[in-house]
């Protein structure tokens, strides 16, 4: 198969990947950052727009982390549930907080607002695993987690 045949599957799983992304972490974000972490309307809308900025680059590398961490879950509801949270958890919450940090959280609205994000990813992880595997689906490309979608296809 050539390079040539290859690259709409690689741009239609980075348009899906990111739409996923954006869609869901925005509306998530936005709870968090004015509920628990306490941030004002303008730091929201900063950070929503950094973050924005920044799920371009993260969300199919993302996609493809999550899809390796899935190869370790069970096909059981809990194993998937657990094994989507952790994957979610370990590669968003870094990145997460530096966003709030920069958009103006610090001191104990930094610390409430990564904890709180944790806490959503932990409880997140399943939902957009699958609300991931649901747009992948609607792009037309299976839905990862059974085995991954590598950055090549």
């Amino acid at each position: 198969m050539s390079l040539r045949a290859q690259q709409p599957t690689r741009r239609t799983a980075f348009i899906a990947d990111t739409t996923a992304l954006i869609l869901f972490f925005t509306t998530t974000g936005i709870i968090n950052e004015r509920l628990i972490a306490g941030m004002t309307w303008d730091q929201v809308l900063h950070a929503r727009l950094l973050g924005a900025v920044l799920m371009i680059p993260v969300a199919r590398p993302y996609g493809v982390w999550r899809d390796w961490v899935m190869t370790h879950a069970g096909q059981g509801r809990v194993s998937r549930l657990v094994w989507d949270s952790i994957a979610l958890v370990s590669f968003q919450v870094p990145i997460y907080a530096a966003i709030i940090a920069f958009s103006g959280a610090s001191g104990e609205g930094l610390v409430r607002g990564t904890l709180g994000a944790a806490v959503m990813m932990l409880v997140l992880g399943r939902p957009y695993g699958a609300f991931l595997n649901g747009v992948r689906r609607l792009f037309g490309l299976p839905p990862g987690g059974d085995r991954p979608m590598s950055l090549k296809g």
